[in-house]
């Protein structure tokens, strides 16, 4: 007989229900988006690029990839350092949408919003938010040596824009890229939300 027989069974844990997350919390969990053909330049010049790489549509909102890149010029060692610092895009808190790169949005009828690492209070009923809500999901990624820098950063927008175009607008001020903005169509978002698959349908 082992010492292992004949042990106790654990008893029975109740299962907790998962709370519904709200549309504007982030990407739904069960979905694969539809990927909506817009990309496009923020900004293009000799030396800096900003550049919307990816949107990916779901049910509630869209996923926005945005990826920016500086080329060195005639920068000492040290200025080179600081631009690559300034390029990581590190928020000073949780609070500030006034540093680094900017992002909002504006849709048509007028509403606006400005990303930022939180979206709206947890504590606040979803018939109380009504958007757009642009939330920072973080970076994707990136690189830098002596001659470049490049790095993307991910933002969930909600709602998605789908019945009229709505207008990206990008401003970097360390780095002297003057506010410059690019539209989302709607009839491309609609798109590629007619293309997402769902995880659990039949």
């Amino acid at each position: 007989m082992s010492f292992f027989d004949h042990l106790p069974e654990q008893p029975a844990r109740p299962r907790q229900p998962q709370p519904v997350q709200p549309g504007w919390y982030g990407p739904p969990s069960d979905e694969l988006p539809g990927a909506a053909r817009v990309a496009g330049f923020f900004h293009k010049s000799r030396r800096m690029v900003v550049a919307l790489k990816l949107v990916e549509v779901y049910s509630t909102g869209c996923q926005l990839e945005l990826v920016w890149s500086v080329r060195r010029g005639n920068e000492s060692d040290q200025e080179w350092r600081e631009i690559v610092e300034e390029s990581y895009n590190h928020p000073g808190s949780s609070l500030d949408t006034r540093t680094g790169l900017e992002l909002g949005v504006a849709f048509a009828e007028g509403r606006k919003a400005v990303a930022a690492i939180h979206g709206p209070s947890s504590f606040q009923e979803a018939h109380e938010v009504t958007g757009p809500v642009l939330t920072t999901l973080g970076g994707g990624g990136g690189s830098n040596n002596d001659e470049y820098v490049q790095f993307t950063g991910r933002y969930w927008l909600w709602p998605l824009p789908a019945e009229q175009d709505a207008t990206l607008v990008v401003r970097w001020q360390a780095l002297g890229i003057p506010e410059s903005s690019l539209v989302l169509p709607s009839e491309q978002l609609a798109e590629a939300r007619g293309r997402l698959l769902n995880y659990w349908s039949e």
